[in-house]
């Protein structure tokens, strides 16, 4: 699986913003988790959090918005399953802008 490294600078303020809002829910969190370690389809995350598939469906939804995680479709025994996976290893925020070299102090 080749993961990619996300790297915010303080000029990406909407990015940012974005990404934190989808990692800042415990459930998307969770499903980060559990798609780093395997691909999983929708039904199967519900299962795995106890939660419904409608709802993982419109976590993981946020996610791939954020460009956290990605999906494909497959036949499935009642139709199509959406198999989700995780795109990211690793998310890093710079909050200040790097600075200038300060001029050298004068003797």
């Amino acid at each position: 699986m080749d993961l990619k490294e996300i790297a915010l600078g303080s000029d990406d303020t909407t990015k940012i913003i974005k990404v934190a809002k989808a990692v800042g829910s415990s459930t998307r969190y969770q499903i980060l988790q559990l798609l780093a370690k395997e691909e999983l389809d929708i039904s199967n995350l519900a299962n795995k959090l106890g939660q419904t598939e409608a709802n993982i469906s419109a976590q993981v939804k946020a996610l791939q918005n954020a460009e956290l995680v990605e999906c494909k479709y497959e036949p499935g025994l009642h139709g199509v399953r959406k198999i989700c996976r995780t795109s990211v290893k690793s998310i890093t925020i710079e909050i200040v802008g790097s600075r200038a070299e300060a001029p050298a102090e004068e003797e």
